[in-house]
């Protein structure tokens, strides 16, 4: 792919509508959380996407004033089921607001099944040309139960997928052990996203804050905490210390460097890492420096297919190194730090075929 080419260009912000994906296990609180979550003015203006109304839980919000599948909440927000695909349903949903048959919205909801894998849905936002030029991704939030949350954890990879793929991490049922996260349910989520904060439903409540605006861009377009959005810190001390006893676990690896990155270097890498790792990688975000441009890019990638480069015009911060954190499953974590040599390749250089080959 010439990423160079196909790159989008993001001058001082980017005006799509943010989605928010909310996931987590059968039974964990997703209802509960939601249902909070729209009494309050700060979500009225949110479109919400749910499976199917009979696991939802809706009916005392819903009104009157349902066209088709979309129905308006009282809360003053929209609710509609998935069509044939999130995709189809999220751009049937953008041109209703642009013909005005619905209310207008300035940010999507998107809640899953509890058994849903969520690389899909993110794969849907980023990377699909239906969706790509009118939504982005914010973020994704998955709710565990504080009780049962960790013998789930150990017998469903559905649900310990969800976790690693997530960028805030949603206790519930708190009230069932005194108002805290279980020391090992705690230890145990930060094993599988240590880039992720952990935060605490209380009787189903999270202030808004905490689950919206968590994604690269905040409300006015800009990248407030490039560190807080990477997890930097916890990620690089997590993966300089891999317990070589987690055989089949999750593990977040993270790479930091002060040189320019060609557009060769990030499409090598990018090539090296899907044909060697494939879905094992599970979510991959960062912001790198461009040699040819000297500007950085946001870049986003999900099992291993990542979306178009961001450019931008400047950089967010006084921080100007590049940043890359990695979650993957089922690899050796030092296989993939290897990997990032390729990132060093030179303007015109071809990838390797291999991670061996690049230390020949």
């Amino acid at each position: 792919m010439d990423l160079e080419r196909v790159s989008t260009v993001v001058d001082g912000g980017d005006e799509r509508i943010p989605v928010t994906v909310l996931t987590g296990f059968l039974g964990s609180g997703k209802t509960t959380l939601l249902n909070a979550l729209l009494q309050h003015p700060q979500l009225q203006d949110t479109a919400i996407i749910v499976n199917e109304f009979g696991e939802i839980g809706l009916d005392h919000l819903l009104v009157a004033g349902a066209v088709d599948n979309v129905v308006l909440l009282n809360a003053g927000c929209l609710c509609c089921t998935v069509l044939n695909s999130l995709k189809e349903t999220l751009a049937d949903l953008y041109h209703r607001r642009v013909k005005g048959t619905v209310p207008p919205f300035a940010r999507v909801l998107v809640e899953t099944t509890g058994l849903a894998d969520p690389a899909p849905v993110l794969l849907s936002i980023l990377r699909d040309s239906l969706t790509l030029p009118f939504f982005r991704l914010d973020g994704v939030v998955t709710t565990i139960d504080a009780s049962l949350g960790l013998s789930q954890l150990d017998r469903h990879p559905e649900a310990m997928k969800q976790v690693a793929m997530a960028d805030r991490l949603v206790v519930t049922k708190t009230d069932l052990t005194d108002a805290a996260c279980p020391p090992r349910l705690k230890e145990r989520l930060t094993e599988l996203n240590p880039v992720a904060p952990v935060l605490l439903a209380r009787q189903g409540i999270v202030p808004p804050g905490h689950l919206i605006g968590v994604g690269p861009w905040s409300a006015d377009g800009r990248i407030p905490d490039v560190a807080h959005w990477l997890g930097e810190g916890e990620v690089h001390h997590h993966s300089e210390h891999p317990d070589v006893n987690r055989h089949g676990d999750i593990q977040a690896v993270s790479f930091i460097g002060t040189e320019p990155i060609s557009w060769a270097g990030l499409a090598g890498w990018t090539d090296l890492v899907r044909r060697t790792f494939g879905d094992k990688l599970l979510r991959c975000k960062g912001i790198l420096l461009i040699a040819e441009t000297g500007r950085p890019v946001i870049v986003h990638g999900v099992e291993a297919r990542f979306a178009v480069p961001q450019r931008l015009k400047d950089w967010p911060d006084g921080d100007h190194r590049s940043r890359l954190v990695c979650i993957a499953r089922d690899i050796d974590p030092d296989l993939l730090r290897a990997s990032f040599v390729a990132l060093r390749l030179a303007p015109g250089t071809h990838a390797p075929s291999s991670i061996e080959d690049l230390a020949r």
